[in-house]
This record gives C-alpha cells, structure tokens and sequence, in this order.
C-alpha cells in the first residue's frame, strides 16, 4: 500500500502539471498582450519544476525512495583519520538537516585520544537512499595536522558506506537460529562506563559473519531492533549482488581507506579544493562542502551515471 500510494503520487504530480503546461498553451493562443507578463512568470515555475523532476528521474534505481543507513569508518592515518570520520559525521548531519531529512545516531565508537573510530547513522525521508549513494567510498583529507607538534601535513582515510533500509516484512527473511547476540555495557572514550546496565547490542550473522553493533539508545531492546535494521540493510546488499561467488569477493567492495583509492579528496592545505575523482567535480569552498554543501557533487555523480547508463 506504501509503494501503491507513492506511485500514485508521482503519478497525480505528473497530470497536474500537464494540465498546468496544456492552460498556459490555451492562454497563449489567445493572443493577448495583458496575459503575456503573467504567462512568462507562470512557464518560468514550470521550468524549474521540470529541472526539479529531471532530478527525481536519476532517482529511479530500485531503493531510491528508501531511507538510508549511513556508515563512516576511520581508515589509515591514525588519530587525524579518526578526528576526520567526525568531520565526515558532522558533515553528514548537516546535510541531513539542511536537506529535511531525519537523523539519528545508532552506533558510536570513540576514538582513544580524540575523533571517532565508527558510526552508523539513520537517515528517513523519500529518496534518502538515492541521494546518499553517491557517497558510498573513500574520503581522502590533506591538512596540517592539529595532532602533529611540528603541525606537518598529514593525509587521512575515511570509509563511507551506505545502504538502503527494508522494511522487515520484506523478502530479506532473517531466521532466528542464525544470530548470536551479546549484550554488553555502553562504554564511551577511554573505556568509561556509560551505563551501569548492559544495553548494548551485538549481533553475529552465523552464515555470513556479518557482526553489527547498536549501544547508541538506553534501551537494550531499542538497540536490538536497530541493530536488526542495520543487520536487514547487510543482508539485502548481499542479495544485490548474488553474482559474486563469495562474500569475500563482496566484501572486496569495501576498499581498504588508504592511497589510490579515493572517491573524493578534500585538500585544506596549502589551497582549499574538494574534487570527485569520478566525475572531476570541483569546487574551492571547502569549508561549505564540510558544513554539509553536498548537493553539487551527488548531482554531478547521478548525471554523469545516466549519461554512462548505470544505475
């Protein structure tokens, strides 16, 4: 019924403005030069609503209209990968809220002496998942390093994955007998206890060895169920992908976050510059870009994936 109302929707959008472009047309047969103001201002609003559905046509993939379950991981550098991973979050949430989404923090590993080792994010709206995809990869930052005391440059990696979330009552069936779930206490930096209560939640796929973690709510059956999310969304992009022969070589999707292998670099030093290797995408406003201006390079990547006819 959710995707039946949500075809009829677009549907409905479609013919109201076909209606909209047909009473312009009529207006403008008449020949009337008192209308010719009004009717230029009114074509004007159905352009930008055109160029407005042009986009909502590179999201068209199968889990486009699906919320997202965004995952950032520290890679190679150290401390400044892990202080980059809580750049990329900040960054992330700001889109989000900038964008009308939904946000929520599910999963959170500290890092020992500053930044975040991991986090998983859920974010709910229409087309959360189709305008996050583009940012599945490595994230590459140059700076001077503030952990440096010679303050030298320093090159950091982050991972960034995103996956669509199902609906439990889909076709992704988790049997029971095949999760191993431990409860453990909450633990914050440095190993402090944060809840005297184990609440937190880590669930082992037997078949697979997919291991998923939730510690972020107080209550260890809130966390259990995020945690079967995220665990759902694994298991779906497993399925998406039942041309390769193992889950190692699926797994191999997940590119070790070091040299070479980068979707996006973000230079702060000695210029300021965030450039998409994929598409060439650049723009010089970095600090806009890491307070959450995304938009430019997701639509570059959409636009440049429907010329080359990917999904």
């Amino acid at each position: 019924m959710k995707r039946i109302a949500s075809l009829r929707q677009v549907v409905n959008d479609w013919n109201k403005l076909s209606q909209r472009i047909s009473y312009l047309l009529e207006l403008a047969q008449l020949g009337d030069e008192s209308l010719r103001s009004d009717i230029t201002t009114d074509m004007d609003d159905v352009e930008k609503d055109l160029i407005r559905r042009e986009f909502d046509v590179l999201l068209s993939g199968k889990y486009d209209r699906n919320n997202a379950l965004l995952a950032i991981h520290s890679g190679a550098g150290g401390v400044d990968a892990q202080d980059w991973t809580e750049m990329l979050e900040r960054m992330y949430l700001r889109w989000a809220e900038n964008s009308g989404f939904k946000s929520e923090i599910l999963d959170l590993s500290e890092g020992e002496e500053a930044g975040i080792k991991s986090v998983t994010i859920a974010v709910e709206g229409d087309y959360a998942y189709g305008y996050l995809r583009p940012e599945k990869g490595v994230h590459r930052l140059v700076r001077l390093s503030p952990f440096d005391a010679a303050h030298r440059r320093h090159t950091s990696f982050a991972l960034v994955e995103v996956l669509p979330e199902v609906e439990d009552n889909s076709d992704i069936e988790i049997n029971p007998d095949d999760l191993r779930i431990d409860v453990y206490r909450s633990s914050g930096a440095g190993g402090q206890n944060v809840q005297k209560n184990a609440t937190a939640v880590r669930i082992t796929h037997l078949p697979t060895g997919i291991v998923v973690t939730c510690q972020n709510e107080r209550s260890q059956t809130q966390n259990r169920e995020n945690a079967l999310r995220v665990l759902r969304s694994r298991l779906l992009e497993i399925k998406e992908e039942e041309h390769v022969a193992t889950l190692a070589e699926l797994r191999g999707e997940y590119t070790k976050a070091e040299w070479g292998s980068q979707i996006r670099s973000y230079v702060l030093h000695p210029y300021q510059m965030v450039k998409d290797h994929r598409t060439d995408y650049e723009v010089g406003n970095a600090q806009g870009v890491l307070n959450g201006d995304l938009d430019g390079f997701i639509e570059a990547y959409l636009r440049s994936n429907l010329l080359n006819g990917n999904k």
